[in-house]
């Protein structure tokens, strides 16, 4: 294989590429698709106005057909991305450095897994990441972020010399569970009556619903509009995704959509969406306007499980932080970015502080790993 054979450029937009050529490189991922990805962009959710300007770097044959890609973005914030790096940035500006803008490879505002090189070979990893490189260098950007990498990837991103960092977040884990009950059986009692009285005490009066594909209107849509503005509000104070987002999901990849909503009687009082990927479901948002003991456990955590398994899905990614997971039997897993820092000395200083933040969330991991609330022995 001949670098020559190709040429990278930085296209203006994910939906402007050929859906089919994109979508073959994501492995089935849905934050990647061109669908998400185009949807965040028609509906403003990502654009001007918003801190992230899309710009994947695009790596093509001769004859033009997309052979590799990387889904990134001029950043003018650290905002939606939860990997924080506000602390590099203001040492930076102290130093009397600009580090914004930068540049970022993930799916916008999605703290779940995947590949961040979209590639037809391994061997075409180099040459993006030596684009992403490239592009810091001749715009004068601070520095490159890949974020929540699938493992098997960080060794492309480190032999490309790229500073590895580790997070944890807490994923469900598909043991072959035939039932929810089944799962149950695995925990130590205790846990498994907490667990009993928590969903009991959620599903008293409501009627729980899964709607995908068809099932899915624009009224389902004005309702969770309403608890994810909410939410929204009360977290991270502007809700990321704009109302006109969630109508194109809703158009574009339906099937690839688990929305679930309880009712008092007729009325929409809480949602929780979820996104199904091959092998995982991944929960992402949830609101409710109607204040009941539990009610997030059982739309965000114990629902998931019964779809997870009722799919045959090996994992489920319920976001980022939140140790009361813990409880739920989801459990502490490593999370990865990796991260190219243009400035020599300022590398350095990065490099010493993942050093010694590797050793505490190693230690967190061990320590989180030792309560998970299954049976010991």
């Amino acid at each position: 294989m001949s670098e020559g054979e190709y040429t990278c450029r930085a296209a203006s937009s994910v939906g402007a590429l050929p859906a089919d050529q994109w979508d073959a490189l994501t492995a089935g991922n849905p934050f990647l698709s061109h669908a998400f990805l185009s949807a965040l962009e028609e509906s403003g959710s990502v654009g001007p106005g918003t801190g992230w300007h899309p710009a994947p770097l695009v790596l093509e044959r001769a004859d033009g057909t997309l052979a590799g890609a990387l889904p990134a973005y001029l950043k003018d914030h650290s905002q939606g991305e939860y990997v924080f790096d506000h602390a590099w940035a203001d040492a930076w500006h102290r130093a009397g450095g600009n580090y914004y803008p930068k540049l970022q490879i993930a799916a916008p505002f999605t703290p779940a897994t995947g590949p961040r090189i979209l590639a037809a070979s391994p061997d075409l990893a180099r040459p993006l990441l030596r684009a992403a490189e490239a592009v810091c260098q001749q715009n004068d950007l601070s520095s490159a972020h890949a974020t929540f990498i699938v493992p098997e990837q960080l060794p492309l991103f480190e032999a490309a010399g790229w500073l590895l960092r580790s997070d944890i977040q807490f994923h469900w884990e598909n043991r072959g569970y035939a039932s929810f009950d089944d799962f149950l059986g695995a925990l130590s009692s205790r846990k498994r009556k907490d667990i009993r009285k928590e969903r009991a005490a959620a599903q008293d009066g409501v009627e729980i619903r899964h709607l995908t594909g068809s099932d899915l209107t624009e009224e389902h849509w004005d309702a969770f509009w309403v608890f994810y503005q909410d939410t929204g509000a009360r977290k991270w104070g502007r809700p990321y995704l704009t109302r006109a987002a969630f109508s194109l999901i809703g158009q574009w990849m339906a099937d690839r959509v688990l929305l679930v909503m309880a009712y008092l009687g007729d009325r929409p009082i809480a949602g929780a969406l979820n996104f199904i990927g091959p092998d995982a479901l991944y929960g992402r948002y949830w609101g409710a306007v109607v204040d009941k003991p539990f009610l997030h456990f059982e739309l965000c955590y114990y629902q998931a499980i019964d779809a997870a398994i009722a799919r045959g899905l090996a994992r489920v990614e319920a976001g980022a932080q939140g140790g009361h997971k813990l409880a739920r039997g989801y459990e502490p897993v490593q999370t990865w970015s990796a991260h190219y820092i243009a400035h020599p000395g300022f590398r350095s200083a990065v490099a010493d502080f993942l050093e010694r933040e590797r050793t505490g969330i190693a230690q967190d991991q061990l320590y989180l790993g030792e309560r998970t609330p299954f049976r010991k022995g």
